[in-house]
Parts: structure tokens; C-alpha cells; sequence
């Protein structure tokens, strides 16, 4: 294998690791809708109502739509156009993942996942000026949760929490 062929191999593997965080994602965010549809404690007003859990889910699905048509391309010419490292890419998406995994709030969960899925449809449409601000959007929501796992503020009262 030539160093141009080693690179390209290198840069689909790259995508293909993109597209398995991303439906790692997506497999996270479908626990936490689970969770939150199993819990039977209404009273303490933690529960999420049908319209929130259909919502996320059509999230978790547009998320796989995804990461299915980065594994179907495996877009070498998305490498090539990209302003920002894949392996960037791949950290911030882990991270995400985990914040999935610790999220209480539907309506974070949906800010996530609709990152997630603005940096995915760029990167699978070729636009990588698209990529740049879904990216950014990611970084805020990311980064606007605590670290702790723990519920971040409560400003809109309170509602619709998913604790597991």
C-alpha cells in the first residue's frame, strides 16, 4: 500500500470510528428514553411526557439515519475537506456520550442530539462549512452541563426530568 492509499484507508477508518460514536450516541440516548419511559414515580414529576419521548426518539433515529450514511459513503472527500481533526470530532462526540448518559433534562438531551445531527448531516453532505457552527453548537451544549452528571440549572422549573 502506497502512503496516499495508507491515508485513505487511515481517513475512512476515521469516518467509520465518526459514524460508530454516533450510533453510540444514539444508543445512549435511547437508554436514557427508556429510563425515563420505565419510571412509574409520577408524583415527583420526573416522569417525560409522550410528546418529549417521541420527539427524542425521532431524534435517536435521524441520529442513526446519520451515522448509517457515513458508514454506506465512508466519505473520504468529507476528510479532506474538514477544518477540524476527525480524532477532534471523535473526542467531542464521546463526550457527548456521556453527557447523554448522565442527562436528566429532556430538553437537553434534544439540544445534544440535534447537535449531533447538524455535525453529522454536514459532514455527510460534504458541506464543511456547515461543520464549523454545528460543532460550536455541540461545544456549548457539552459544555453547558455539569460535570458532576447532576441535573444542570433548573431555571424553567423543573419539569420533565429523566433521572434513572
Amino acid at each position: 500500500m502506497t502512503t496516499a492509499s495508507n491515508a485513505m484507508a487511515t481517513a475512512d477508518g476515521d469516518i467509520e470510528a465518526l459514524a460508530d460514536s454516533l450510533t453510540d450516541n444514539a444508543d445512549a440516548l435511547h437508554r436514557r428514553i427508556m429510563a425515563a419511559i420505565r419510571k412509574k414515580d409520577a408524583a415527583t414529576g420526573q416522569a417525560i411526557t409522550h410528546a418529549e419521548a417521541q420527539a427524542l426518539f425521532e431524534q435517536e433515529i435521524a441520529l442513526r439515519q446519520q451515522a448509517n450514511a457515513l458508514y454506506a459513503d465512508a466519505t473520504k472527500s468529507a476528510v479532506a475537506g474538514l477544518a477540524i481533526p476527525v480524532r477532534e470530532l471523535l473526542d467531542l462526540a464521546a463526550r457527548a456520550r456521556e453527557r447523554i448518559r448522565r442527562i436528566d433534562r429532556a430538553k437537553e438531551l434534544a439540544g445534544i442530539a440535534a447537535a449531533l445531527l447538524n455535525a453529522a448531516a454536514a459532514i455527510a453532505a460534504l458541506r464543511p462549512e456547515g461543520l464549523a457552527p454545528a460543532l460550536e453548537d455541540l461545544k456549548e451544549h457539552v459544555q453547558a452541563l455539569p460535570e458532576t452528571g447532576k441535573p444542570a440549572s433548573r431555571a424553567s422549573g423543573g419539569r420533565h426530568t429523566m433521572d434513572s
